[in-house]
């Protein structure tokens, strides 16, 4: 009997650690759990990230170079992506930076000037283009669970002819402003959701740093988006 009782009292000691780990953790979670946020937990809970798929569509301009031709450009119509990082301290103040990509191609007309009866000499040209920008960012009214914003700033656009068709032509970089409109309908407790939007660029007209393409006319480019955006 007393060895029986040796071997029990033996097995429920070599459980002993094994609860006391457990009640430890236990407790280092409920702690955990009731500690406040501190200061830089606060401010990544104001911070979202967003990714979105873009329609890009620029209207063509023309004009007149230094030698007085006429000169006129026809950007394509394509997609791309936009990339946003947000801090919102309160629903009207409120910062972005923001990345873009897309390809596009810009087809020149050159015409004489001199001697109207020569034909204009056209081209394209194959460009990648990246938006560098931050600016102001504030939320309005939730209208149906949709969570609308409006913003807006400048940025730099870089416009870089690709090997195969950019005619051998070098990049350029272009001052850009942008406006931005539209809403957010989020999902588990605004931690995720989707965003729409409403953009415009308007920026000078590309022409690669080349005084026969350089006619002094402005571009705006629209750009329709939807995509989804994580609150950290």
């Amino acid at each position: 009997m007393m060895n029986e009782m040796r071997r029990i009292s033996s097995r429920s000691a070599s459980w002993l650690p094994i609860c006391g780990a457990i009640v430890s953790i236990a407790l280092c979670a409920s702690a955990s759990a009731q500690a406040p946020e501190t200061p830089f937990q606060r401010a990544m809970e104001k911070v979202d990230f967003g990714v979105s798929g873009v329609g890009q569509f620029t209207p063509s301009n023309s004009g007149t170079n230094y030698i007085n031709q006429s000169v006129a450009a026809v950007p394509s119509n394509t997609l791309g992506a936009l990339v946003e990082l947000r801090y919102t301290k309160s629903p009207l103040i409120g910062i972005e930076l923001n990345y873009s990509y897309a390809r596009y191609n810009n087809t020149y007309s050159v015409g004489s000037g001199v001697l109207p009866s020569q034909p204009a000499y056209v081209f394209a040209v194959q460009s990648k283009v990246n938006e560098y920008s931050m600016g102001y960012i504030g939320h309005g009214p939730t209208i149906g669970g949709l969570k609308t914003f409006a913003g807006g700033g400048l940025g730099a656009l870089e416009f870089k002819p690709t090997s195969g068709g950019g005619q051998g032509l070098p990049p350029e970089v272009r001052t850009g402003f942008y406006y931005t409109v539209g809403a957010d309908y989020g999902f588990n407790e605004d931690k995720f959701g989707v965003r729409a939007y409403f953009r415009q660029l308007f920026f000078g007209a590309v022409d690669f740093n080349q005084n026969y393409l350089a006619t002094g006319a402005r571009s705006i480019t629209t750009e329709p988006g939807v995509g989804f955006y994580l609150r950290f």
